[in-house]
């Protein structure tokens, strides 16, 4: 039976999906059906994980396919959320796959807040469950072959994606299990077993032996490099080494049998010996070494009974000279096999979950762009209002237009009447003062959610810097000062935040506490304010007269020009422009987004014409006020100008500030107000953000302290000694060749379900009779020795002697020598000899002494007589 190596699978702990995606997606898709869209997708997404690593996995096609659908979404979704330490924190914990731990430690894991780790070690898990299902498949048909050549190929490129992206994906040293020297010989011992297959296939299917010949030498080359890549490093079960080497010696014995079937037919009857002799010596080799692991008894009959019949047509008919092994022509290489190139999607079946949602950097491009849209608008629309304010302050300083309405002198003029009942409709002063009252409360909120927002950063990183201090490099994640510098960034930058808002609220109570008095005095009834206002001489004479005709005009033009600007803002804020299809198609094309050119082409394209029209509007105003303010200087050298005039005029330009005032602080508390909303959303999304990190450390710093507490009690507690060799246990008998297994090492649960029962070791030879008077001669303290234990683990010859060389006695030729420890009198228990006698000893104080030595050349008595040379009594070797 071909024995071929298949990968165990990873394990993984459970990760709650739900939640973390949940949140990100509630804040960054307001719309309602969008969120509750993709919400139904998280959840299918944290079902496909349960479904993929939550249960055991069949050795089948549809388990396979749930992997690679599990891993082609992680792929599809990793752009989409910001998966990282300090943004989405998912702490995803898995097991080395080889590691099968200890009494008191548990076995090697690794937690990472990384999505590049559960990517990589799902894909090991796909990798691992091909391999198993490849040698799980009838390899005496075609559809068996096909199968397995396709997922060895399979698992094989698998396993050489993770060796060329783990280090990229992870930030910090891998298990042993992933990491690029363990991956990388399982990629090429995955690739050996699909070119072994080729060479199967071709064998069942009888092509020409040259073709054979090529595929077999070219499987052992693959052996031989796996072998290299695994000899001297500790990455892998012990069990693995053995079988390449073996497989190795098998590829190439096959790729001599069969070249010498191709030199039988040349006539080439010496090569043809030289290559089976070749051949019989490597599958001698591995029956030697590696029996344990792999049978090769079919094929060494095979070569035997062809070298046999080689020789004997050479020696009576041919009598050609048999060359050596070095001077034959190499055998070429055939490789039909190549590693799968992994590119998502891998599953037949995958549909994204998240189609409609744009990967992240298109995101944050469309953050940016509507960052840059809206400063755009900001300025646009700060620059008209700016032009009106300065308007209506210029009018206000000359006192129009109640000085062109003001003739009479005794009356409230129009313009003031219809502003005082303006701010009467606008709430009056309880407004303006209810507004100011909200807003210290309001930053206060905001203060407080900013300061425990950092203050939980604050207490996570002492407490890491803590345990750092302790534990040293043991220690060794990301500390938490390195990975919270954006947040901390961020949270100084909404401090700086609160401060100009601070600073803004001061200016806006400055301004209200300058006209308080004004505003007062507008939202008294119209009799309170008619008789606050002074009264004049008047000025009747100036009315109908060209000036005041004139100025009224320009007036109109000014009114005309500031509702356009009205207008002209609600246009420029109704502008509307999906970037995210720019952004897609760039991304596609380029592989990146160039944000700022694509973004500043976009906002000129929309608002270059309402930027005209604003500065075309700017340009008028100031024409317009210019001419304002020569009619303004002629109409006043024609009114009459006297104390009480003055008066009046100064208290209508005051009322008209303060109404002008008025609209501007409550405008500005007003956004003042929507403001610190705002900023609370998005400081409770900061907040948020840091509970959730600092959740995430605490979970990784629990997962490491006990990672740590399993190494500390997996170390020794004292120096390491070595143990005298008398102490030691005897090695146990070699027992006879088992049959190869058909995988060289499967998961711990499965060897327990599927137990391999050892044949029985063959029956020792009846012991020696002895004289039962010897057993007066056993000491009572003699060192009785329990059974060997059983079922040993195979172990090879040693290459040199461990321990005192046992003695060669005539007619027991080729008895090996005594292991390492061996006790000469516990084998004598072993054998059920409880009366030998020994040679006399002089005992000490006490000790009880050892028999006399018989007279002598007489032999011992009841020792057994020495058996005849030609039949050896032990088993030979």
């Amino acid at each position: 039976m071909a024995t071929f190596i298949s990968v165990p699978l990873k394990k993984s702990s459970e990760v709650d999906l739900v939640k973390p995606l949940s949140k990100f997606v509630t804040a960054s898709y307001p719309v309602a059906e969008e969120q509750a869209e993709y919400i139904r997708s998280v959840e299918e997404l944290n079902k496909l994980r349960k479904n993929a690593l939550g249960r055991p996995l069949d050795k089948h096609e549809s388990s396979l396919e749930v992997l690679l659908r599990y891993y082609d979404q992680l792929c599809a979704v990793e752009p989409k959320f910001p998966f990282s330490e300090n943004q989405l924190c998912l702490t995803f914990t898995w097991k080395d796959a080889f590691d099968k731990g200890s009494l008191f430690g548990g076995s090697v894991k690794l937690a990472l807040a990384s999505l590049g780790y559960e990517k990589t070690c799902v894909l090991f898990n796909a990798a691992a469950l091909a391999s198993q299902i490849a040698s799980e498949q009838n390899l005496d048909n075609d559809e068996g072959l096909k199968t397995s050549a396709k997922y060895y190929q399979l698992a094989s490129g698998a396993f050489g994606h993770i060796k060329d992206t783990v280090l990229s994906a992870l930030n910090r040293e891998p298990t042993m299990d992933i990491s690029p020297e363990t991956v990388g010989t399982l990629s090429l011992i995955m690739l050996a077993q699909a070119q072994e297959v080729f060479f199967l296939k071709a064998t069942s299917d009888k092509m020409k032996d040259a073709v054979i010949a090529k595929l077999a030498n070219q499987a052992a080359d693959f052996y031989g490099d796996a072998f290299k890549q695994c000899q001297y490093k500790d990455n892998l079960p012990k069990e693995v080494l053995p079988v390449l080497a073996a497989k190795h010696c098998i590829m190439q014995a096959n790729a001599e049998l069969h070249q010498s079937v191709l030199a039988k037919q040349k006539k080439r009857f010496g090569e043809e010996i030289a290559r089976l002799q070749h051949a019989a010596e490597l599958v001698k080799t591995v029956a030697s070494r590696y029996d344990e692991y792999v049978s090769v008894k079919d094929l060494s009959d095979k070569i035997n009974r062809a070298l046999t019949a080689a020789k004997k047509d050479n020696d009576f008919i041919y009598h050609d000279r048999v060359p050596e092994v070095k001077d034959l022509e190499h055998i070429g290489k055939a490789a039909l096999v190549k590693a799968t190139v992994i590119t998502p999607p891998i599953s037949q079946k995958f549909t994204d979950l998240f189609e409609k949602m744009v990967p992240m950097a298109v995101q944050q491009s469309m953050s940016i762009y509507t960052q840059r849209k809206t400063e755009t608008i900001n300025r646009l629309v700060g620059t008209m209002r700016e032009a009106t304010n300065l308007c209506n302050g210029v009018l206000a300083s000359l006192n129009l237009p109640a000085a062109l309405e003001d003739l009479s002198g005794d009356s409230i003029p129009q313009s003031i009447a219809e502003k005082a009942r303006s701010i009467v409709q606008l709430g009056g002063l309880q407004t303006i003062e209810q507004l100011i009252r909200d807003l210290p409360e309001l930053l206060t909120r905001n203060r407080e959610i900013l300061d425990e927002s950092l203050k939980m950063l604050d207490d996570e990183e002492t407490t890491d810097n803590e345990l750092r201090t302790k534990f040293n490099q043991r220690w060794n994640r990301t500390p938490s000062g390195d990975l919270y510098k954006p947040l901390r960034a961020e949270g100084a930058n909404f401090r700086n935040i609160l401060d100009k808002a601070v600073q803004a609220d001061q200016v806006v109570k400055e301004r209200y506490s300058t006209h308080c008095d004004m505003i007062a005095l507008l939202c008294k009834p119209e009799n309170e304010l008619n008789a606050a206002i002074p009264s004049a001489n008047p000025t009747k004479t100036l009315q109908g007269s060209e000036v005041v005709n004139v100025l009224r005009a320009q007036l109109a033009q000014l009114d005309e020009i500031k509702k356009e600007r009205e207008s002209l803002e609600g246009e420029v804020k109704a502008v509307t422009f999906d970037m995210s299809t720019t952004f897609l198609t760039a991304l596609a094309q380029d592989g990146a987004i160039n944000e700022e050119q694509l973004s500043l082409s976009q906002l000129d394209q929309l608002y270059g014409a309402y930027n005209q029209r604003v500065q075309t509007s700017l340009r008028m105003q100031e024409d317009l006020l210019g001419q304002v303010q020569t009619s303004h200087q002629e109409f006043s050298s024609l009114k009459q100008s006297n104390t009480e005039t003055n008066q009046r005029e100064e208290v209508l330009k005051k009322l008209a500030s303060a109404h002008d005032s008025y609209v501007e602080i409550s405008s500005n508390l007003r956004e003042g107000t929507k403001f610190y909303n705002d900023l609370t959303e998005i400081l409770l999304k900061f907040q948020n953000k840091c509970s959730d990190i600092v959740f995430a450390r605490k979970t990784e710093r629990d997962e490491l302290l006990k990672e740590l507490q399993q190494s500390i009690a997996r170390e020794p507690s004292a120096p390491s000694f070595n143990v005298p060799a008398y102490q030691s246990t005897p090695a146990a008998p070699a027992a006879g060749p088992t049959p190869a297994p058909r995988t060289v090492f499967q998961p711990p649960q499965q060897a327990q379900q599927q137990p391999q029962a050892k044949p029985q070791p063959p029956a020792r030879p009846p012991p020696p009779t002895v004289t039962p008077q010897a057993a007066s001669t056993m000491p009572a303290n003699a060192p009785a020795t329990g059974p060997p234990s059983s079922n040993p683990p195979p172990v090879a010859p040693p290459t040199q002697a461990q321990g005192p060389p046992y003695p060669t006695y005539q007619g027991y030729p080729g008895y090996f020598q005594m292991p390492m420890g061996y006790n000469p009198y516990a084998a004598y228990g072993q054998y059920n000899m409880p009366n030998m006698p020994y040679m006399p000893y002089q005992g000490t104080p006490g000790q009880g002494g050892y028999p006399a030595a018989p007279p002598g050349g007489q032999p011992y008595p009841g020792y057994p007589q020495q058996p005849p040379q030609h039949q050896p009594y032990y088993p030979q070797q």
